[in-house]
């Protein structure tokens, strides 16, 4: 019990050392929001360009990466309800820069789908693609704790979450995504081959 609220007391402060100042300027502010609300909007884009413009081993990627995402979103939902930790503005505490929903913050979702691209291209051997996600997933945890809508901790939850399913998916759903792949293709073909 003593070193959980320990831990809680630590979290907190890191959240205070980086959650935005009441005098934050302009530009710092707009990067917070950058970071914060709209890396995140890259993974749709990457999946639906690595599936237009692609050949089959990019679509196979990006439907494994797609499958790990899903997977740990389900995740995240099942631990928020075994354990519905706040919002730093849930309990007053710092500053809020946009206005979110008061649904539990832990794991963070934005983190979980920037970290859980980042581990399954890195697993599908995708190494620099790979790195480029890790440091925006990285922007992305300081953009949303910078905001107010995120504790640390929310981002380290969403990282281990991230890596499991990520190997999860890699290595125990391969048959799933081949077979999903398999028939997308084929539906594919059908619709643009003409």
């Amino acid at each position: 019990m003593a070193s959980s609220t320990m831990i809680e007391s630590l979290n907190r402060a890191l959240f205070l050392s980086i959650n935005a100042a009441p005098d934050a300027g302009l530009i710092s502010v707009a990067l917070g929001l950058l970071c914060g609300e709209m890396l995140i909007w890259g993974l749709p884009l990457m999946l639906t360009f690595g599936w237009l413009r692609g050949r089959a081993a990019t679509r196979r990627a990006m439907l494994e990466i797609l499958f790990a995402a899903l997977a740990a979103l389900v995740v995240n939902q099942l631990i928020g309800m075994v354990w519905p930790h706040p919002r730093p503005f849930m309990i007053g505490l710092g500053r809020t820069l946009i206005a979110h929903t008061p649904d539990p913050s832990f794991p963070s979702d934005h983190m979980t789908l920037m970290s859980v691209t980042a581990a399954s291209l890195w697993l599908q051997g995708w190494r620099r693609t790979a790195a480029v996600w890790a440091a925006m997933a990285l922007a992305t945890a300081w953009g949303r704790i910078y905001l107010g809508v995120h504790f640390p901790l929310d981002m380290l939850g969403a990282v281990m979450v991230a890596c499991a399913t990520a190997m999860a998916c890699h290595r125990f759903g391969g048959s799933v995504v081949d077979r999903a792949h398999g028939g997308l293709l084929a539906i594919w073909g059908r619709l643009f081959s003409h």
